[in-house]
C-alpha cells in the first residue's frame, strides 16, 4: 500500500467513492459525503452539511485565498444512475482496478470528477498553494434526478454561500475527443435547457374486445411517427457557432469544410445526415428537441383508453423559451394533440468566456497535441441552478482518453470505467487552474 498522501492518488480516492452505492433513486448520499467531509477535516478544511432531508445532504467547504481574485466554485455530485437491467462484467460497486482502468458506476459520471476536485483542493491545502481567491467546494446530492435535494436546494435556500462567485468548474467537459485524427478537449461553455412536456391524445373508449380503429392509440402512433421523421427547425446559436468554427479551424481539408457547412441553415440537416454517427451527436446542438420517453394509457388490458399521454424529454437551445418549443412542435404533433409544459429549468441566454482562455492554456500545457474548444452541451447539469446566481459554469473535468475509448457507450451504461491516469491528469489540471486565477 502506498504511503503517499491521498491527493497524490486520486484514482484510489475514486475507488473509495465508487464503493458507496449512491444509486438515485433513492440516493442515500449521506455516507459518501460524510467520508469526504472526514477527508477535508483531516486536512484542516472545515465543511458544513446543508440538507433538505437528512439522508440527502450537500457538503460545502471553503479554502481561503489571498483575496487577489474573486472566489471560484468547484462543484460535483455523488449520486449515480441505476445499474438495473445492465450486464456488467465486473461488480459495479467493487471499484476494481484492472487493465489500467477503474471500473464501476460513477467512474465517469461523476465520482471521477469529484475525485479530481477534492484531490486538487487537498493538494492546495497540503502544499500551501498561494491561491489568488477563495475556493468554494460544493459536493451535492440528487443531480441525476433533477437536483431538487441538491444544487437547486442550495441555490434557493443558501444562496449566500456563493456570494461574489463569477465562475464555476464542474461537469461536463474537458475530456479528450478524437475527430479526423485530431485530439480535442471540449470545454463546456453553455448547455441546453430542460423543458419536459406531456402530449395528450384522446379518442373513444371501449371494451378491449371491440374494434377501436382511429382511437387514441392509433392517433398516438401517427403522432410518434411524425415526431420521429421530422426534425425541428435549425438554429445556429452563438455557442454552437463558436464551437463549430473552432473545430473546423483545427481540422484540415474536407473535414473542416464539412463542419463549416453545419453553420449554413440551408445545408445543416443534409450535412448532419452525411456525418452519420457523428452527426447524431451534433444534431441536438443545432435544433430544439423533444424525444418521447414515457407512455401512460389504460391500466387494464381489456379497456380501450379514452386518453393516452406521452412524456417528451424536451431540450431547448440557449435563448429559447417553452413558447418557442410549443410553436415548433405544433405543426409536427398536429392540432388534435394537447401539449403542456411539465417542468422548465431555464438557463442563461448568453455565455461569459472570461475564464476560457486560462482553461485552454492549462490544457495546452498539459497536452501540447490537444486542441481545446468551446462546447455546447446537449444535456443539462447542475450548472443551470448556479447560473441563477449569475455564475458562469465551465464543464472542466479534464481527462486524456485513448482514441478508441467509447465515452458515450459506457457513461450511464454497463462496464462504466475510466483510465486511472486520466483522473490524475484532471486533478493536476484543476490544481494548476486554481493557482492562476486573476
Amino acid at each position: 500500500m502506498s504511503h503517499d498522501p491521498l491527493y497524490q492518488r486520486p484514482a484510489e480516492l475514486l475507488q473509495n467513492l465508487i464503493r458507496f452505492d449512491t444509486t438515485n433513486p433513492p440516493g442515500n448520499e449521506a455516507a459518501c459525503l460524510a467520508y469526504l467531509a472526514g477527508l477535508l477535516g483531516d486536512a484542516g478544511i472545515p465543511s458544513t452539511f446543508y440538507a433538505r432531508t437528512p439522508e440527502r445532504p450537500n457538503l460545502v467547504a471553503r479554502l481561503p485565498g489571498e483575496g487577489r481574485a474573486a472566489p471560484i466554485l468547484l462543484y460535483g455530485h455523488v449520486d449515480v444512475v441505476t445499474t438495473a437491467g445492465q450486464r456488467w462484467s465486473r461488480p459495479p460497486f467493487a471499484a476494481e482496478s484492472a487493465d489500467g482502468f477503474i471500473w464501476g458506476r460513477g467512474a465517469l459520471d461523476m465520482k471521477g470528477g469529484v475525485a479530481m476536485l477534492v484531490a486538487a483542493v487537498l493538494r492546495a491545502r497540503a502544499e500551501g498553494a498561494r491561491l489568488p481567491g477563495d475556493v468554494v467546494l460544493a459536493l451535492v446530492s440528487d443531480e441525476e434526478a433533477g437536483g431538487d435535494f441538491g444544487a437547486k436546494f442550495l441555490v434557493e435556500q443558501h444562496a449566500g454561500l456563493f456570494a461574489g462567485i463569477r465562475y464555476a468548474l464542474g461537469e461536463f467537459g474537458g475530456f479528450s475527443l478524437h475527430i479526423a485524427g485530431r485530439r480535442f478537449y471540449p470545454i463546456m461553455v453553455a448547455e441546453k435547457q430542460l423543458c419536459a412536456l406531456k402530449a395528450i391524445v384522446r379518442g373513444p373508449a371501449g371494451h378491449g374486445s371491440l374494434s377501436a380503429r382511429g382511437g387514441a392509440m392509433a392517433r398516438l402512433a401517427r403522432m410518434l411517427e411524425r415526431l420521429d421523421r421530422r426534425r425541428l427547425p435549425v438554429h445556429v446559436t452563438p455557442p454552437a457557432r463558436l464551437m463549430f468554427e473552432r473545430l473546423a479551424a483545427a481540422l484540415p481539408g474536407a473535414a473542416g469544410l464539412l463542419l463549416r457547412q453545419l453553420l449554413n441553415p440551408a445545408l445543416t440537416d443534409s450535412v448532419l445526415d452525411v456525418l452519420g454517427e457523428r452527426g447524431r451527436v451534433f444534431d441536438p446542438l443545432l435544433h430544439n428537441t423533444a424525444n418521447p420517453t414515457m407512455l401512460q394509457a389504460s391500466d387494464k388490458i381489456n379497456v380501450i383508453p379514452a386518453e393516452v399521454s406521452v412524456g417528451l424529454d424536451g431540450r431547448l437551445l440557449p435563448g429559447f423559451t417553452p413558447a418557442d418549443m410549443l410553436a415548433e412542435l405544433r405543426p409536427v404533433l398536429g392540432d388534435d394533440v394537447e401539449v403542456e409544459v411539465v417542468r422548465y429549468d431555464p438557463g442563461p441566454a448568453t455565455m461569459d468566456l472570461g475564464l476560457f482562455d486560462l482553461l485552454a492554456e492549462v490544457l495546452r500545457q498539459a497536452d501540447p497535441a490537444g486542441a481545446p474548444t468551446p462546447l455546447l452541451l446537449s444535456g443539462v447539469t447542475d450548472g443551470r441552478f448556479f447560473a441563477r446566481l449569475g455564475i458562469q459554469t465551465y464543464g472542466f473535468l479534464p481527462m486524456k482518453l485513448p482514441a478508441d475509448f467509447n465515452f458515450a457507450g459506457v457513461i450511464h451504461g454497463a462496464d462504466e470505467r475510466v483510465p486511472a491516469d486520466a483522473i490524475a491528469f484532471g486533478a493536476n489540471a484543476i490544481y494548476n487552474v486554481l493557482q492562476r486565477l486573476t
